[in-house]
Parts: structure tokens; sequence; C-alpha cells
């Protein structure tokens, strides 16, 4: 039952995370005493923040963007402070542009920050949109001789200082670890397509009716299964996605992963669909992998710290998940028995997924906001 419970109490809160998460891109290149930046903050962001459709009709064009040029300017650069040695660098705009990313289109600002002296350690106090998005992501770049560092700005980590002349790739490599977490747990469609899976691992299907397995190493074994396929498929398609060999539309991967969920929760209500559960991970863990790869690719990281923000980032992705696998199978395994079990949490629950996931598809091929929020 308490499986139950946290499936509905996942749904209710879905329809808030049925597109990608915010980010923004903040390029900075570090020349001396003076910085050269771009920021590139996505549309849709920007009108909630400071609205942008001035005739309501739902429908941006360059002129209404155009309009709010003075607005965005101000909104974007009092979010962003940058000193060199703790002393306060001068920021100045050079030019807005328009520009399109997997997830839509963005507001690209160009801008140069002038500071009292050669700069050798860099603070950035980073503080967009976090007051009406919680989860926004600030992903940087910076450059500075030729090398290139990353980092991810969250309301939990505004304020980051880098030194221009040493680079720590642990600190690299650990923030795209926590992102890699938080990005499956917050992927609700994800967590979803593998909570599905797992449903009727604890369970076998005998003379056309579910019965509660009595071997804990064979229910091992099939979680190992279905797991281990979905991490294969996504890793795999996560690199080659961030090293750029094959790209999909977003709104295909986006719909795709949608349907991959309702595919899933069918076969949990008509069993002779889905015979082998790890050939239906890997194949649509295939096309979770595109989703994964979103936010490195969108980055647009160099080949010099690609590698590291890959293997991390999926790292990251594992744990997260192998923290979600450690919470259901204790807990299903102890309630297989019950009544309630196949009744309420495999057909209840994978009824309820399926609702969901047929709103996120519909949202997603035909560009619909079915739930306004």
């Amino acid at each position: 039952m308490r499986i139950l419970l946290v499936i509905v109490s996942l749904v209710f809160a879905l329809p808030a995370w049925a597109h990608k998460p915010s980010d923004s891109y903040l390029s900075l290149s570090v020349q001396n005493n003076h910085i050269e930046g771009q920021w590139d903050i996505a549309l849709r962001d920007l009108a909630d923040a400071i609205g942008l459709d001035s005739n309501g009709n739902g429908q941006l064009t360059w002129g209404e963007v155009r309009n709010k040029h003075d607005e965005i300017r101000a909104y974007a650069l009092s979010r962003l402070a940058l000193s060199a040695d703790q002393q306060a660098c001068t920021t100045q705009l050079l030019e807005q542009l328009i520009d399109h990313h997997t997830d839509g289109t963005y507001s690209v600002l160009r801008f140069r920050s002038d500071c009292d002296a050669p700069i050798e350690r860099l603070a950035v106090d980073y503080q967009l949109l976090f007051d009406i998005d919680a989860q926004h992501k600030g992903l940087l770049r910076l450059t500075q001789g030729g090398q290139t560092s990353t980092a991810i700005f969250s309301r939990e980590l505004t304020t980051q200082e880098f030194s221009i002349t040493e680079r720590s790739r642990w600190t690299e490599s650990m923030q795209f670890i926590h992102e890699g977490t938080w990005h499956i747990w917050l992927g609700f469609d994800h967590v979803l397509f593998l909570l599905v899976l797992l449903l009727p691992s604890v369970l076998i299907r005998v003379e056309g009716h579910w019965k509660a397995a009595d071997d804990f190493a064979s229910v091992c074994w099939n979680v190992v299964s279905i797991v281990t396929a979905f991490t294969m498929a996504h890793s795999l398609t996560l690199s080659l996605a961030t090293l750029d060999i094959i790209q999909l539309p977003s709104r295909f991967v986006e719909s795709t992963i949608a349907a991959s969920v309702v595919l899933a929760g069918l076969g949990n209500l008509y069993p002779t669909m889905m015979t082998r559960r790890w050939m239906v991970a890997f194949g649509f863990g295939l096309i979770h992998g595109f989703g994964f790869a979103a936010v490195l690719t969108d980055l647009g990281l160099p080949h010099d710290s690609l590698l590291l923000s890959l293997v991390s980032f999926n790292i990251g992705v594992e744990i997260g998940q192998l923290a979600i696998v450690a919470a259901f199978l204790p807990l299903a395994y102890l309630i297989r028995r019950s009544w309630s079990y196949p009744r309420l949490v495999l057909t209840g629950g994978s009824l309820a997924v399926i609702a969901i996931a047929l709103i996120w598809f519909t949202e997603r091929a035909f560009d619909l906001q079915l739930f306004p929020i």
C-alpha cells in the first residue's frame, strides 16, 4: 500500500515536470583583466519572470521580444555579479540575439565585464530565476588560457569561485555526479518508466494469474536484468548524443519517452505484450539516453571537458537509479503476498501512470499545455 501511495503522490505532482527542467547557459572567457560573456536564457523563463507576450495571445514574436530588450537586460544583469580577487567587475551588455536550443528558443545576451587588474580568482554570483523556479540550473562554461572548466549553479549553490591559474577536475566531476543524480530523481518520466517495469518483478505469472514469487534470488536476478539493460542502453545513447554522433529532435525524444511509459504500464495490464522485460528496458532505454543527454548537449562542452562531464554525469544517473531500486525492492518484496499488491499496487499504479503518461505524450507530441501552471 505504501508503494501505491508513493506512485499516486508522484502522479499528482507530475504535470509540472512534463517538460525539460529550466536551464540557462552561461559562457565566460577570461582574458587578462576582462571577461567576454554569453548568456542564453530561455524565452519561456523570461516570459514567466518579466512577461514578454504583450498581446496575451500565447505566441511570442521577435517584435515582442525586441520591445522587451531593456527589461531583459536589466533583469538578467541584476542577477549576475562577477568579481575578481574580491573586487567587483563592471558589466555592460553588447548585444541581444535569438538562438534555438533543443528545447526551445533562447534570448542570447553577449556582454563584457572589466576588472581592475589581471584576474587570478573569479567569483560568480548567480541568482537567475531561483525566486520563481527552485529547480532552475545555471550551466557555466569557463574558458581561460586555452583550458575550459564547467560548473552548475543551483538554488543551494548560487556563488562559486574559480582559480584562473588552477583547475579542479575533482570539483567538476562531483558537480556533474550530483547533477546526474538529481536529473533522474526529478525526471519523473524516467523514474516512472523504471518503476513500472519493476512492479511485476516480485510476482510470477501462473496460468494467467499473478502469484507472489517465492525466491528472493530470482526476484533480484529479474531486477538486475532490467536495470542492467536500461543502464547499458541509456549509457550508449547518452554517449552518442553528447559526442554529437547521433542527434534526434527534442520533441520526438520527449514524446517517445512518454510513449514508453504508456507501453510499460500497458505491459503490466496485458503481460503477454511484454514477455522479456529486460528487452523492453533496453529498447526504450535507448530513447531515454537521448533525454539524459539534453543537458550536456546544450551546454556545448569542449573536448577537454567532455569525457569527464559525460562519465561523471552518467555515474550520477546510475547512483540515482540504484537509490530508487534500493528503496523499491525490499518494500515490494515484503508486501508481495498481500491482497492489495497485484490489484492496487500493480494494476492501480499502472493505470495511474498510464493516465499521466498519456497527458505527457499529448502535450509533447502536439505542443499543447493541457494543465497550465
